[in-house]
């Protein structure tokens, strides 16, 4: 169950994060972006002490900032 609801968080949260972001990105690469992002935002927020509560709306947080920071991560990296 853990990874259904993974990934129906992670597709809402790369959507999100894609409509911020102005890009324009497929179903799978939403997912990805969700998914991934939160994973690296509560790492980042881990070493300093802090995270996101384990429920749906702290997950779904985490990721579309998360994924809004790869998403301006990947822009930056591209214009060089």
């Amino acid at each position: 169950m853990g990874w259904i609801v993974a990934i129906i968080v992670g597709g809402i949260a790369g959507w999100i994060a894609e409509k911020i972001m102005k890009a324009n990105h497929g179903l799978l690469t939403n997912i990805v972006l969700g998914i991934v992002g939160a994973l690296a935002l509560n790492f980042i927020l881990g070493l300093v002490g802090l995270g996101f509560a384990a429920t749906f709306f702290g997950r779904l947080i985490a990721g579309v900032i998360g994924a809004c920071l790869l998403i301006w991560v990947w822009r930056a990296i591209k214009k060089r």
